[in-house]
């Protein structure tokens, strides 16, 4: 195994305290809406051509930046506009938080500044950067991990055979690769996709108000 694999793995690593423990990816509040068990798969998939490709997008163009020694705010602004719901913002920016004393910790700048505070994708960008991952494996990673979130809530949420839970992400990883390799040559902030997922927001922006819920987002 490569030193760029290794790391991938090492990344998408559920044990990273970056908070990603606390994501259903969606999955809670469209089951409390009603949506079938049987729909995961096509819910995935969904994810993965919306608001996950924007999100790779970004991480993609952050990574780009961050070795160019470029402005980061720009690539933000980008995917901010691009992401709608204030409650999917608030909850990525909420996870950069974690992800920025990942990132501060394990691979600080030479210059001793520290991360600011981005969204998840931004700072796995410049995580990506830093640790050597290249532009597909870093948006395999975001995939990746969109997938695994989605795929352990639904082990937490409904009675479900956790073998035929990893038979959903064995399948389903091929729709990571696809999702990839559409933006791993992207190197601007203009260059991020703008894809409307309204469902997916407007269960976000309802699971934000709950009251009773087992995951954060």
């Amino acid at each position: 195994m490569t030193t760029q694999a290794m790391m991938l793995a090492f990344l998408a690593d559920v044990r990273l305290p970056v908070g990603t423990h606390t994501q259903s990816a969606g999955l809670e509040p469209a089951l409390q809406a009603g949506m079938p068990v049987d729909a995961v798969t096509e819910y995935v998939v969904t994810r993965l051509a919306t608001v996950i490709e924007v999100e790779a997008a970004t991480a993609v163009v952050a990574r780009f930046t961050e070795l160019a020694r470029g402005e980061l705010d720009p690539v933000e602004r980008a995917w901010a506009a691009r992401t709608p719901s204030r409650a999917l913002r608030d909850n990525s920016r909420q996870l950069g938080r974690g992800q920025a004393r990942l990132v501060d910790v394990l691979w600080p700048s030479a210059g001793g500044e520290r991360c600011g505070r981005y969204s998840r994708a931004v700072l796995i960008g410049i995580a990506a950067a830093r640790s050597g991952l290249g532009s597909f494996e870093t948006a395999s990673l975001i995939g990746y991990d969109d997938l695994q979130s989605v795929t352990s809530a639904l082990l937490k949420l409904e009675p479900t055979d956790p073998v035929q839970v990893a038979a959903v992400t064995r399948d389903l990883l091929p729709e990571v690769d696809a999702m990839a390799e559409r933006v791993a040559g992207l190197t601007r902030p203009d260059d991020i996709p703008a894809h409307a997922a309204p469902q997916l927001e407007l269960w976000a922006e309802q699971h934000s108000h709950a009251t009773e819920r087992l995951f954060h987002a």
